[in-house]
């Protein structure tokens, strides 16, 4: 059996991190190299850097803050946000990232997609995929099969795009790995959304990083039963409900194997 990955999130605003609920109420939560440098010591496998308000605000990611943040780590560093063209992968990537997430721009022009693929390798881009759930078109409100719509922009705009179809459509332009954001668990910590995560999974033949509602260990679980290779969290450990290092734990004692804590040694 894969070895499953536990990842950190930080969403970064003004060079702040912040945690929300489905998007909103934001609230400062630290520095990000700081936090970095702590969840690579508790035994993190991957820190997902996420400049939530780039694409919205129209700028560029906030490269000086993210190659302070590649500095602290030596694990691997995902950047996303405001990236729109592969110069902008570039840059990031220069600045320390092992991989980049495209969400917006690559929604707008998927050839982004297999533009960045074929310059750097299927292994540095990342789909990132905010999907919220929705009712089935075509049929009364919250009847029918589910359904679940791609957000742009931080999550402020709907692009009437089917979530699952869209992640099949990343893989095939080249996409390495999706990381998928349920907006309706986001920050509820009440648990991923199963039902999709399974049905990406399900449509997808590359790693997937389950986002989006994690509270508690047993969610990590969850997700990996669900079909994710990865799942990713910030308020578990922001709020210190639990470490990265207490989270492997759980995690490998509900069966699934996970890279070991490093030992510290005074």
């Amino acid at each position: 059996m894969l070895t499953r990955r536990v990842i950190v999130c930080l969403d970064v605003k003004g060079g702040r991190v912040v945690k929300g609920v489905q998007f909103v109420q934001l609230r400062d939560v630290g520095d990000p190299v700081e936090l970095a440098a702590r969840y690579e010591a508790e035994g993190a496998d991957e820190v997902v850097f996420l400049d939530i308000s780039a694409s919205h605000e129209g700028r560029a990611t906030l490269l000086d803050t993210v190659r302070r943040t590649a500095e602290a780590l030596f694990v691997p560093l995902t950047v996303g946000g405001g990236i729109r063209t592969p110069d902008d992968m570039r840059a990031a990537l220069n600045a320390g990232a092992d991989k980049v997430a495209v969400n917006t721009a690559a929604l707008e022009r998927p050839q982004l997609i297999a533009d960045c693929a074929r310059r750097f390798g299927a292994q540095c881009v990342v789909v990132a995929i905010d999907a919220k759930r929705s009712p089935q078109a075509g049929s009364p409100a919250g009847k029918g099969e589910p359904r679940w719509s791609v957000f742009t922009h931080g999550g402020r705009r709907d692009t009437g795009r089917d979530a699952v179809a869209w992640a099949k459509e990343a893989a095939n332009l080249g996409a390495g790995e999706i990381l998928l954001t349920s907006m309706d668990a986001d920050g509820t910590q009440d648990g991923y959304d199963l039902e999709l995560t399974r049905a990406v999974a399900a449509a997808v033949p590359i790693p997937l990083v389950a986002s989006g509602g994690c509270g508690r260990p047993a969610h990590m679980a969850d997700a990996f039963q669900a079909g994710a290779d990865a799942a990713l969290a910030a308020s578990l450990f922001h709020d210190r409900q639990a470490t990265v290092a207490e989270a492997k734990v759980q995690v490998s004692q509900a069966g699934w194997p996970v890279r070991p804590v490093p030992v510290v040694r005074s």
